[in-house]
């Protein structure tokens, strides 16, 4: 019987451990769920405030991405360079093998002096080659100027091209196709010419007006 007693309160007493133990337990499992449950909480409160707090800003430029260009233009954009000069051409003047050195330099050209009433060839380099003939093409270099003033208005030196036409079939004005014929190629010659061979006194075209003075080089007849 004292054995049986015994019995008995050895298993109440496991039955209230045991009892025990799961009570402990089942509070361990609600602390840590309520653990979770805050922790779940801050997550979500820390990602909320992050996305409202994004949302606002403006999105942020790539790694690497190119800088945007300034609305300024920059200096050398604004103000270009000026472009280098133009080297005169290697071949110009295409002078005559044997000629004078000095058909390769541009004549000085002055005002002539006194009314000018007919056509005047003075020879300032006489030329060795043969004489030009009426219906030939002929090369030459020339400066242009007003007889009496002696202000420039044309001249093939400046575009560094020598200039060609056919002499005596009214390509050019008279002065030239009456002064030109005969001359020996090579030579340089100043053709005084009045007004009523050269555009007249009052041209309507834009050409230079009244009696003209040209110095012409001879470079070439065929």
């Amino acid at each position: 019987m004292i054995q049986q007693r015994t019995t008995k309160q050895e298993r109440r007493a496991a039955a209230e451990a045991a009892a025990a133990e799961a009570a402990a337990r089942k509070k361990r499992n609600q602390a840590y769920a309520g653990a979770g449950a805050g922790l779940a909480v801050v997550v979500l409160l820390a990602v909320v405030f992050f996305v409202a707090r994004s949302g606002g800003d403006e999105p942020a430029a790539p790694v690497g991405a190119a800088p945007t260009a300034s609305a300024e233009p920059s200096a050398s954009a604004a103000e270009p360079s000026p472009p280098a000069p133009s080297a005169p051409a290697a071949d110009f003047p295409p002078v005559p093998a044997g000629a004078d050195p000095a058909l390769k330099t541009k004549p000085v050209v002055k005002a002539g002096t006194g009314e000018l009433t007919k056509l005047t060839v003075t020879p300032i380099i006489k030329g060795t080659g043969a004489a030009t003939k009426a219906g030939q093409l002929i090369t030459v270099n020339y400066v242009g100027v007003s007889y009496k003033t002696g202000e420039e208005f044309d001249a093939s030196w400046n575009r560094s091209e020598a200039y060609s036409f056919q002499v005596g079939a009214n390509e050019v004005i008279p002065g030239w196709d009456q002064g030109l014929v005969g001359i020996k190629v090579g030579s340089r010659v100043q053709l005084d010419i009045p007004a009523d061979l050269a555009y007249g006194e009052n041209p309507t075209g834009g050409e230079p007006a009244g009696a003209l003075r040209f110095v012409v080089d001879i470079l070439a007849a065929q």
